[in-house]
């Protein structure tokens, strides 16, 4: 493969894995419900509405009769970016509507319940202004899992569940490789794939007191095999003419683990804390596979955890309000830092109030999301004809969570 491919590829493959999140932890997206959100998402040892499948599907077995839940999770997200140089530029601002909806159903008098979850645990977008630094690039991957959960109450104080994960996603990554003198109006490489792999999902919910409920939940590892084709226009001025042609990249989503306690003094309030791990250990190397060549890009992202905390405040029989906070830590070290995913240490506070009327409930939530300033100096990524991931990032978020249920 010649220089100029290199270049080319090196530009795309800059982009691969490419989606921002309102939280550490990579790509994930750990928000999923209101109820949870507004809690931090401490959840896996209350578990006690239909979002359960997700935070934790042995929670299901509390419920009663057929319930149903369905919403969004609606975030605006911003990376501010201030250049060795002094000078500053955010990104273009996006909001991004994340649904999901759940199902489960309990059968009266029976130790089973059934589960169905559609969530996307993975995710969202970015994409930089024309006159950044480092060309302009953006990314994106939508992923959508369909978790059919089934779940145990072995005994009235311990429940057990499992279920398996259809996840399919789709990623688009675009990247310009030069200055604009150098490259025309429009010159990019492109890469649009999508694939699919099965998983599973596990849980265990004990409640050896009415004051006190452990919570455990387990998420497999998923190999998506993103197959698709990649593209180069404009690049005549490089000697290099315009081409599509087939590629594929294999991407690595990790297992995670969450671990709650739930405190109830009353049954007034509850107060809860997780911590979460992501191994995202198991991203090393992507090779973006295409017959002009291929390229391995170094990932090398490391585990971490998120510290959530929660409480709720029960208003007679028909209100509730929560608050939560999160600390979550960064996954994607200096070395192999990239402005499309530009992970740091984040501090998540959430607020949320909800309702139960009849057959009815909803809930709706409020987050606030702030990454504050994270310098790179280090990072071995690269960019062309001079770019560079050196800097400072700094990030902020807003979201608004909702759903509406019902129980038949």
């Amino acid at each position: 493969m010649n220089n100029k491919n290199k270049v080319l590829l090196a530009s795309l493959a800059v982009g691969i894995g490419a989606a921002p999140q309102a939280h550490a932890l990579g790509i994930r997206i750990a928000d999923q419900a209101p109820k949870a959100i507004a809690r931090g998402n401490a959840f896996a040892a209350t578990a006690d509405d239909p979002s359960a499948i997700y935070y934790n599907p042995a929670g299901i077995t509390q419920l009663e009769s057929l319930n149903a839940l369905a919403g969004a999770y609606v975030v605006v997200i911003d990376s501010e970016y201030a250049a060795p140089d002094g000078s500053r530029m955010d990104t273009k601002d996006k909001t991004h509507v994340v649904p999901h909806a759940f199902y489960a159903w309990a059968p009266e008098d029976w130790p089973v319940a059934f589960g169905l979850g559609i969530y996307s645990p993975y995710g969202l977008g970015l994409q930089w202004p024309d006159n950044s630094t480092f060309r302009e690039g953006e990314g994106s991957i939508r992923y959508a899992t369909i978790n059919p959960v089934v779940a145990w109450e072995v005994c009235p104080t311990f429940s057990i569940a499992g279920g398996f994960r259809y996840n399919h996603a789709k990623a688009e990554l675009r990247q310009t490789i030069a200055s604009r003198a150098i490259f025309p109006p429009g010159g990019e490489m492109r890469f649009i794939g999508d694939g699919a792999d099965i998983g599973f999902n596990a849980g265990l919910l004990w409640k050896p007191h009415e004051q006190h409920s452990f919570g455990l939940t387990y998420f497999s590892a998923t190999r998506i095999e993103l197959e698709g084709d990649s593209s180069r226009s404009g690049a005549d001025a490089l000697g290099i003419p315009t081409m599509s042609e087939r590629a594929e990249a294999r991407f690595q989503f990790p297992q995670h683990v969450v671990a709650g306690y739930s405190f109830r003094p009353t049954k007034l309030w509850n107060f809860e804390v997780n911590v979460d791990w992501t191994d995202w250990d198991m991203l090393d190397t992507v090779t973006l596979q295409q017959a002009s060549g291929n390229l391995g890009l170094a990932f090398n992202w490391q585990s971490s955890f998120m510290y959530e905390f929660g409480v709720t405040r029960y208003i007679g029989e028909t209100w509730r309000v929560s608050a939560g906070y999160i600390f979550s830590e960064n996954s994607v070290p200096e070395s192999s830092f990239s402005p499309l995913v530009p992970d740091s240490d984040r501090h998540v506070w959430s607020a949320g109030v909800g309702g139960t009327h009849g057959q009815w409930a909803w809930d709706a939530a409020y987050q606030f999301a702030w990454g504050p300033s994270r310098d790179i100096a280090n990072s071995t990524t690269a960019f062309p004809v001079g770019g560079t991931a050196n800097g400072s990032y700094e990030f902020f978020s807003h979201a608004l969570a909702v759903t509406v249920g019902y129980r038949f």
